[in-house]
């Protein structure tokens, strides 16, 4: 008995132990420093460099840590708590929030910008205006030529790459313009956008999906070079009314027909590094790096100039 009992106090004190201050150490992490690991959709690369750049040069004690993924992987990431914060182009579904809800953990979710699906050609290809449902068309397999969009075309088969099977481009495509119906066997995947570019560049007969970011910043050598390398498709919503391509403007107008809002969803709803760098791109100084990157900040207003 007297062996039992030692037994009994050696079990308790052992649980306290593991309850106490060395077990589950004090958060060293503030808004504005230690280290922070986040992903961010592939999508939004370009942009965030900047973002993470700006912020470390003014927050020098402060180490943000990001992977770039595709978005099914980024929630993946945020699910198992292999990071704090994702940068994604739609927000939670009710099922994923209640997933986090059973375990007691409320993401915040912060719209931070507006930004768009593109599609670029190869610079021989003089079909650059399309309608939302001829796209739909080359998508779902009832067009697979290009002659059957020009007659006087021969180009020949068309090909239609996404830059990821779990891509958010592929996703959004998939639900918004083909409602869930099946790709045609002449749509597939690479691994990047700057791999669609590559094939598109490389294949006449090519039609390229990809995000606006890897495109829209005039001041960006990146973008500047995949330009040279392709022709961006413009879209007319009717039959002989103009085209519009997913520039600033026609992005925030909705005239361009594929547009999106792009989110931070934070898990570290405490105040850490995660929630201080989301609060930094959702401020003045974040929101004005998203305006000269191309895309729409979320709070910052956009003056649409027309020249005649």
């Amino acid at each position: 008995m007297k062996g039992n009992n030692i037994l009994f106090f050696s079990l308790i004190l052992a649980a306290l132990s593991s309850c106490g201050p060395g077990s589950r150490p004090d958060p060293t992490d503030t808004p504005t420093s230690g280290e922070v690991n986040i992903v961010v959709d592939e999508s939004y690369s370009l942009l965030f460099d900047g973002q993470i750049a700006a912020f470390e040069s003014v927050y020098n004690r402060a180490k943000i840590h990001v992977r770039y993924l595709p978005e099914s992987e980024a929630l993946q990431y945020l699910i198992s708590d292999s990071c704090k914060v994702i940068v994604i182009n739609r927000d939670l579904t009710k099922e994923e929030r209640s997933r986090f809800e059973s375990n007691n953990l409320y993401p915040i979710s912060t719209r931070i910008a507006e930004d768009a699906v593109a599609f670029v050609v190869h610079p021989e290809n003089t079909d650059t205006i399309f309608t939302p449902d001829l796209l739909r068309k080359v998508l779902n397999g009832e067009i697979t030529d290009w002659s059957q969009i020009d007659s006087a075309s021969t180009l020949g088969k068309i090909n239609a790459v996404f830059d990821n099977k779990g891509s958010a481009n592929a996703r959004f495509i998939h639900d918004s313009l083909l409602g869930g119906k099946p790709f045609s066997e002449q749509v597939f995947a690479v691994k990047s956008n700057p791999e669609v570019v590559a094939y598109v560049n490389q294949n006449k007969n090519a039609l390229g999906i990809l995000s606006v970011n890897w495109i829209s910043d005039p001041q960006d050598t990146v973008s500047r070079g995949f330009l040279k390398k392709v022709k961006v498709v413009g879209f007319r919503t009717r039959e002989g009314g103009k085209a519009y391509k997913p520039y600033q403007g026609y992005i925030k107008t909705k005239e361009y027909p594929f547009c999106r809002d792009v989110y931070m969803i934070n898990r570290q709803t405490r105040a850490g590094l995660g929630m201080g760098f989301v609060s930094y791109v959702a401020g003045e100084k974040g929101q004005l790096i998203i305006l000269k990157s191309g895309l729409i900040p979320a709070i910052a207003p956009v003056r649409i100039i027309e020249v005649k």
